[in-house]
């Protein structure tokens, strides 16, 4: 490709961007969803999140690793045990990667 080819294509996925996601900006308010159709949505942050953090805990090198010596999962744990109890998130982001780093250096 040359660098014509490059920004073309670069334009080109803008534009499609663009329009297929202000669609909902503009015309929002006149799409009325169902109540439990928006209900529903509510949880689909919390399914995004764990579907992309759950494989990186239970995984190492590509192989399921669920034992107690795998930091990542013990550190997800304790992350996960301190939010329940003081539900601060920056305090558990610092907590998991505490308890990470200790783990990963005693094991």
């Amino acid at each position: 490709m040359n660098a014509f080819d490059v920004w073309v294509s670069i334009v080109l996925l803008t534009m499609s961007t663009l329009i297929t996601r202000s669609g909902f900006f503009l015309f929002g308010h006149a799409v009325k969803l169902p109540p439990r159709l928006q209900h529903a949505l509510g949880y689909a942050p919390a399914a995004a999140m764990a579907a992309i953090v759950m494989p990186d805990l239970m995984t190492s090198g590509g192989v399921i690793d669920i034992n107690w010596a795998n930091p990542k999962l013990l550190a997800g744990i304790g992350g996960g045990i301190f939010f329940m109890v003081t539900r601060h998130l920056l305090g558990t982001i610092v907590a998991g990667m505490t308890l990470f780093t200790v783990l990963r250096l005693a094991l």
